[in-house]
């Protein structure tokens, strides 16, 4: 028989290198929704007013998730969505800066939400460090996403959280996380999506201190375009990293959502 001890380090072994499991039952959605698991961590879906709308059922992967988030300032957002037809998911992987590990849980609910009969190139929605997240996963599967739109995402590691920040998560020193960058950096991976015609999008303010326009979003264009991808880019001026309406109810990105989550 194992002892207490025993059974709570293979718990712990069952949850991926450098992601915390998160708990289930304390998510607060900004709308009805379902709360489940998949390995272990957190996930949510908020259906769609008419789920019979299409089939399969398209649908916006929304970042970061974590216990506060989405929160109320998507919820204008989402009621678009859902009145749309688009339900809305998203999976707790934790600090995890678009690790491996992050991407490793990705990958269980994209096959989670397909396995639902839900559409199998859902639009990637990144805010802030959700950019990390979203767009490291979809560097490796640009066959699966629809599009993505950001906002102020991150897209560059190294703007944030920094190289030293962001190692644990991915299981390296600083000094090898430096030297492998351009193989999980979203900036520095872009061509794939590229060649698969990937639309993206995002809105970011031009005085964002904590996620610079130019290491960030500006760039992400500039690198984008060079390799023929397409990117709408909105800076509204003198808005930072805050919580300013205007992000979150911006007509163009839920048009952009809207267009790209039809099957």
């Amino acid at each position: 028989m194992r002892t207490t001890a025993g059974l709570l380090a293979a718990l712990l072994l069952a949850i991926p290198a450098g992601v915390c499991a998160a708990e289930p039952t304390t998510k607060k959605l900004p709308l009805p929704g379902e709360v489940f698991t998949v390995r272990d961590h957190a996930a949510f879906l908020i259906t769609a007013t008419d789920v019979a709308v299409a089939k399969p059922k398209p649908w916006v992967w929304y970042a970061p998730t974590l216990p506060k988030l989405p929160g109320e300032a998507e919820k204008g957002m989402f009621e678009k969505f859902t009145a749309a037809g688009i339900a809305i998911a998203g999976i707790d992987v934790g600090e995890s800066y678009g690790s491996p590990a992050g991407r490793a849980l990705y990958s269980a609910l994209y096959d989670e939400m397909t396995a639902r009969g839900y559409a199998a190139k859902p639009v990637m929605l990144g805010r802030s460090r959700g950019g990390l997240m979203t767009l490291c996963w979809a560097a490796e599967h640009a066959n699966k996403v629809g599009g993505f739109a950001g906002i102020y995402p991150v897209c560059n590691l190294a703007s944030y959280p920094g190289i030293a920040r962001a190692a644990p998560a991915y299981e390296l020193t600083p000094e090898a996380l430096q030297l492998h960058l351009a193989e999980h950096n979203p900036v520095d991976r872009l061509a794939a999506l590229a060649r698969a015609g990937v639309p993206f999008f995002a809105i970011h303010g031009d005085a964002d201190k904590t996620v610079p326009l130019d290491a960030n979003s500006a760039l992400l264009k500039s690198r984008y375009e060079a390799l023929g991808g397409t990117m709408q880019l909105i800076i509204p001026p003198g808005q930072g990293h805050s919580m300013w309406e205007g992000f979150f109810q911006n007509e163009e990105l839920v048009r952009f959502v809207l267009r790209q989550a039809q099957p």
